[in-house]
């Protein structure tokens, strides 16, 4: 009997990555009922990343009342398993540049304090094994924001406090760790960033992230400089530099603030998925996988499922059921993709193949299946 492991990402705007598997299962065993099929979506750490979670822990949303960028009281969500101790949180729930309005965008001003407020909530009811996902920011404080909910104090050369803001990174002249958490320290952290800016320079977060934040090139300039203040008081206090890791720059400094304070580990979002999901063990001894997206292009290569699921894949043939490809012959053969079936073809228009993606994709499955297994 043949094995198949689905594992695709969500088809935005149409289809869940839950909804893609069960429509390809559909179409597979309309003609084919001798097959092992294997259900394993996946996602980038991006939109569909909560659901591809909740699959695979059974976890649900927690609500909590927390501090908004600008430091007010609003309910932001994660997702919480009591059964694994596992927690999702997306600090763009807390500390996000949708929850705020342009004329409000100011990443001197701006903190991830309620992103740790989510953290907090989740150590409290049990959690040892936290995922944070750290796109959509509206900050740019290296993670001090974060780093004071769970305890952490940081004080100017006078020895008055620090917020945490973008603002206070070049006043920052120590930091006081004695009234964290001890149960911080046993947790694992694991982050979801698909970046590898550097903290500061060039291409560190305050020239590349900050503007579209809302900060001018005066700000900018500040915010640079503050975050090689924050790097120089960290070398000195704990001999760690930050500048030295990959995505250090993600969020505002956010993925440097995390390896400091929470001793996590920046990982792709694809590849954390992957490792909840056991998609290495479970697809190994799988005839095929199948999997997708909406669009399949270049990008793909780049960070998204296909490219985890390409660097998993061993001697199993590979489908892939998109939207529309924008590849060519030779690339499919050089990425060794053994079956492409595209919505497009059977849709009147770009707005029928999103709205019947579940009814084409069923259909491309049971060809698929008439013709391979």
């Amino acid at each position: 009997m043949k094995k198949i492991v689905i594992a695709p990402d969500k088809f935005k705007g149409s289809l869940t990555g839950i909804e893609f598997c069960n429509a390809v299962e559909r179409g597979i065993k309309k003609h084919v009922s001798e097959v092992e099929i294997l259900k394993l979506p996946l996602a980038d750490g991006g939109d569909g990343t909560v659901e591809a979670l909740q699959f695979y822990t059974g976890g649900e949303y927690v609500s909590v009342m927390v501090n908004d960028p600008l430091g007010r009281k609003m309910k932001a969500k994660y997702l919480f398993s009591a059964e694994q101790k596992m927690a999702f949180i997306e600090m763009a729930e807390a500390s996000g540049i949708r929850l705020l309005k342009t004329e409000e965008l100011n990443p001197l001003q701006t903190s991830t304090f309620g992103t740790g407020e989510l953290i907090k909530d989740a150590i409290t009811r049990g959690a040892n094994h936290i995922i944070l996902g750290i796109g959509g920011s509206s900050t740019n404080d290296a993670g001090m924001g974060m780093a004071r909910a769970l305890g952490f104090r940081f004080f100017d050369i006078a020895g008055n406090e620090l917020e945490g803001k973008g603002g206070d990174l070049n006043q920052l002249h120590s930091i006081d760790s004695a009234n964290v958490n001890e149960e911080l320290a046993e947790l694992k952290f694991e982050v979801a960033c698909d970046v590898d800016n550097p903290l500061f320079g060039p291409n560190g977060a305050a020239p590349i992230y900050s503007p579209q934040k809302g900060a001018s090139p005066e700000v900018v300039e500040e915010l640079d400089n503050g975050l090689q203040n924050f790097n120089a008081v960290v070398n000195n206090q704990f001999a760690k530099d930050l500048q030295s890791i990959p995505g250090a720059g993600a969020a505002g400094g956010l993925g440097a603030g995390c390896v400091l304070f929470l001793n996590a580990e920046l990982k792709s979002g694809t590849s954390l998925i992957k490792d909840v999901a056991n998609f290495n063990e479970q697809a190994n001894d799988a005839d095929w996988i199948i999997t997708g997206e909406g669009k399949f292009d270049e990008q793909t290569f780049s960070g998204k499922v296909i490219k985890g699921v390409l660097e998993s894949r061993k001697k199993q043939k590979l489908a892939i059921f998109c939207g529309i490809s924008e590849l060519s012959k030779a690339q499919l053969k050089e990425h060794q993709i053994d079956f492409l079936a595209e919505m497009m073809t059977q849709a009147k228009s770009f707005e029928d193949s999103i709205q019947n993606s579940g009814l084409y994709l069923e259909n491309a499955a049971g060809l698929f299946a008439k013709e391979y297994l």
